[in-house]
C-alpha cells in the first residue's frame, strides 16, 4: 500500500541534508512493498527531524526532511535528503518474492560544517570534506508474510565507496525491514541495520591527530576500521484522508543507534558525546 511507502520514506531512508549522515540505513528503493495493482505511483513527503549535531554527539538540533519515492513501470526509485537509489529489477504483483539490485548514492555531510556543532572542542577539530558515496545493493523481499497480503519483509546489503575525497573509504550496510498495514488508516514497521566502515572513514570522523589535539584539547586517538554501529528503528503512519492508498498521511519515527568498538571509544563520542544516539522525525506525505 502507498502509505507504507510514505512511512518508510520518512524513517529508513531519509537523511536531512543539513545534519550528519545518521538518521537511518542507506536502504535501497526496493525495500518499498508492492502495490496490489502493480501500477505506477508517487509519494512526496516533508518532515522535521531531531538529530545529533555530528555522528556520536550528545547535542541535538532540528533539520528538515524532504523526500520522494515511487514506482515507474515496475521500477522503484527513491530520493530522500542526501541519498538516492533505484531498483533495476521489476517487482512482481501481489504476495510474492522479489529480487532486488541497483545503484545507490549517498552524499556524506557529517562534520562538513562547524556551524551546527555546539561542542567547542569538536568544532576546533575543523571540518571534513563532503563525501560522495557511490555503490550498489542486492536484496530479497517478500510481500504477504504474516498479517496480510500487503505486509513486507525485506533483507538487503549495500556497499558504497567515497569518490569525492571526503573519507576515501567504504561503507557496508546490512538491513532488515518489516512493515505492515494495521487498517485502511494506519501502518507500522520496524527495521534493524548495521554499518561496517573502512580505515579512511574511521580516521576522518573519529580519530584525533596531533594538530587537532593541540587545537581542541582532546587527546590523540587513532580509530581503526570495523563495525561502527547497529541501529533499531520503529515507524508509524496514519492516513488523514481515511485511506492508506491515496491522499495525505502523517508519519513519525523513533530510532536508536548504538556506536561500537573504536567509534564508541573515540573522545568525540566517549568524552564529548555519547555512544547512545537517539533520532526522531514527524511529518506529512502525499501519495498519488
Amino acid at each position: 500500500m502507498r502509505a507504507i511507502l510514505a512511512a518508510i520514506l520518512a524513517t529508513t531512508f531519509a537523511t536531512p541534508a543539513l545534519a550528519q549522515d545518521a538518521t537511518g540505513p542507506a536502504v535501497p528503493a526496493s525495500a518499498v512493498p508492492n502495490e496490489d495493482t502493480g501500477g505506477d505511483f508517487y509519494v512526496v513527503g516533508l518532515g522535521a527531524a531531531v538529530l545529533p549535531d555530528y555522528e556520536g554527539s550528545d547535542d541535538y538540533s532540528f533539520s528538515p526532511v524532504p523526500a520522494a519515492t515511487g514506482r515507474v513501470s515496475g521500477f522503484n526509485f527513491l530520493l530522500a535528503g542526501n541519498r538516492a537509489s533505484v531498483d533495476l529489477i521489476r517487482d512482481g504483483v501481489g504476495p510474492t518474492w522479489d529480487i532486488q539490485a541497483g545503484p545507490i548514492a549517498v552524499v556524506g555531510l557529517n562534520r562538513n560544517s562547524t556551524r551546527g556543532i555546539d561542542d567547542a572542542q569538536v568544532r576546533a577539530l575543523g571540518t571534513v570534506g563532503t563525501a560522495i558515496e557511490l555503490g550498489g545493493y542486492v536484496g530479497i523481499g517478500k510481500t504477504g508474510v504474516i498479517t496480510s497480503q500487503f505486509d513486507r519483509l525485506s533483507v538487503s546489503l549495500s556497499y558504497r565507496k567515497d569518490v569525492a575525497g571526503g573519507h576515501k573509504s567504504t561503507v557496508l550496510a546490512p538491513t532488515i525491514n518489516y512493515v505492515t498495514p494495521l487498517s485502511l488508516r494506519a501502518i507500522a514497521g520496524v527495521f534493524v541495520s548495521a554499518e561496517r566502515v573502512g580505515e579512511g572513514y574511521a580516521d576522518r570522523y573519529f580519530s584525533v591527530n596531533q594538530a587537532q589535539s593541540l587545537a581542541s584539547g582532546l587527546p590523540i586517538y587513532n580509530a581503526r576500521s570495523g563495525w561502527k554501529n547497529w541501529t533499531l528503528g520503529a515507524l508509524a503512519g496514519h492516513s488523514i484522508s481515511g485511506d492508506l492508498r491515496s491522499g495525505w498521511q502523517l508519519f513519525g519515527t523513533v530510532v536508536y543507534r548504538k556506536m561500537l568498538n573504536d567509534f564508541a571509544d573515540s573522545p568525540l563520542v566517549a568524552r564529548n558525546g555519547s555512544s547512545n544516539q537517539w533520532l526522531g522525525a514527524v511529518g506529512v506525505a502525499y501519495s498519488f
